[in-house]
């Protein structure tokens, strides 16, 4: 008979684990003495980069052109010619925020831009309100319209440009949605307001204009306060002899005076005497839109007419703020390539335009009220009274084959474009751009390659 099988001696010192508590297979994927030595970016790194702006390329041919200035930009002689900017006004112009990152001006050797007939009528335009008398300034409104890439923001930098060469004081907004998505510190505003609406101050941002209107604006340094403002009460008392430069970086050394120092700034500018002022904004639609990506107190999303920036703005644009003794140009774009819906925008902007022609020759109808869309009042109460504020809608056209045939001429001489530029070639990419679409033609010619 067999002896029975060996049992297993018993381990008295093991105790097995609890349900839930074994411990499971570990697989070491790194090897032992190996580190992982990339580089993650700094706070702030991957935005700065995306909103890197450059303005040469040294591998770009050198291409002399003449200066863009005021008095030849007045001349329709120079419609259809590429003009350089000049080097001490491309840092005004980048301070103020007038340059995008999409327009492309790193593919030339310079940054030039090409006259159009509204740069001419511009000019004049400015000239006008300059040899208007003094107190009875000529104030002009205006929206700019378009396709997508049809030039809108280059012709806000072309009436920024004349602006600044003609000694005007310029405040640019460069895009109204930073201003809206909720990505800047806000308070609500201490004082009260006229009619008890809550309004919501941006420390941050309207730090970061102040800094913009100081270094955009060299004869801000020449500008002293007045005596009234010097001895009116405020929360920092001010030397009699303050510039209105020292009065913006006030604003920006302490947070909890940039708005009154910035309204304190606005009345200096608009009294009788000072240059005429330029106030822009680009991406009008987010600042009409319903709501924005901050929430009031009672978890409700702010109107972005409750943000002071903006409605100071809006109300410059409506004709209900303050009026210009020294004249000026309130002007905003709208944008086709980021912008919200706003449906009463676009009808209250149709209205104004009263119908537009094609360069087709077609006339398109103003669009009127859906009974099935929801309209923001606020948005129709910014234009109830613009045509007797002179508010006016421009729209910016595709270019001309000649102008087209001029910028093109300008690629080929800087070696971006190797092919001949004759009139097929124009005349091709000039119909693959949708008629001259300044962005499309940009891609059909530069970016696109077969």
């Amino acid at each position: 008979m067999p002896l029975p099988p060996k049992k297993k001696p018993i381990n008295v010192y093991y105790t097995p684990p609890k349900k839930g508590q074994g411990q499971g297979y570990k697989h070491n994927s790194k090897k032992p003495g190996r580190k992982d030595k990339t580089r993650k970016p700094a706070r702030g790194e991957r935005k700065a980069m995306r909103k890197r702006i450059v303005l040469s390329n040294t591998n770009a041919l050198e291409v002399q052109l003449s200066q863009f200035n005021v008095e030849d930009t007045q001349n329709e002689r120079w419609i259809g010619e590429i003009m350089a900017i000049p080097n001490p006004l491309i840092d005004r112009l980048r301070d103020v925020g007038a340059f995008k990152v999409t327009q492309g001006w790193g593919l030339f050797r310079h940054p030039s831009m090409l006259v159009r007939r509204g740069t001419v009528e511009m000019a004049k335009l400015v000239q006008e309100i300059d040899e208007e008398k003094e107190g009875t300034g000529r104030v002009v409104r205006r929206v700019l319209v378009g396709d997508k890439g049809s030039g809108k923001s280059v012709m806000l930098l072309q009436a920024m440009s004349i602006a600044l060469l003609r000694g005007w004081t310029v405040i640019n907004i460069p895009e109204a949605q930073d201003l809206t998505i909720g990505h800047t510190p806000y308070a609500p505003l201490v004082s009260p307001t006229s009619n008890n609406r809550a309004l919501y101050t941006q420390p941050a941002a309207t730090a970061y204009l102040l800094t913009a209107i100081s270094r955009s604006n060299p004869h801000l340094a020449t500008l002293h306060v007045s005596p009234q403002t010097a001895s009116d009460p405020f929360p920092t008392p001010l030397k009699p002899d303050l510039s209105l430069a020292g009065l913006a970086q006030l604003g920006v050394q302490d947070p909890e005076l940039t708005w009154p120092i910035f309204t304190t700034l606005i009345t200096e500018l608009l009294a009788p005497g000072r240059p005429p002022v330029l106030f822009s904004l680009d991406g009008l639609a987010h600042a009409m839109q319903p709501a924005t990506g901050y929430m009031a107190p009672n978890l409700k999303p702010i109107h972005p007419h409750d943000l002071t920036l903006l409605d100071w703005f809006c109300s410059f644009l409506s004709g209900s703020g303050p009026r210009l003794p020294n004249g000026g140009i309130i002007m905003a774009s709208t944008s086709q390539s980021n912008a919200p819906q706003v449906p009463a925008l676009d009808v209250a902007l149709s209205s104004l335009e009263d119908g537009y022609v094609t360069p087709a020759g077609q006339t398109v109808p103003p669009l009127e009220r859906n009974p099935f869309k929801r309209y923001d009042e606020r948005v129709f109460d910014v234009f109830g009274k613009a045509k007797e504020n002179g508010l006016e809608v421009q729209r910016v056209e595709g270019l001309t084959k000649e102008e087209a045939r001029a910028l093109m001429e300008y690629w080929a001489r800087s070696g971006m474009v190797r092919h001949k530029v004759n009139d097929a070639f124009v005349g091709e990419k000039w119909a693959l751009s949708g008629g001259g679409v300044v962005g499309e033609l940009e891609r059909a010619t530069l970016r696109m390659r077969i």
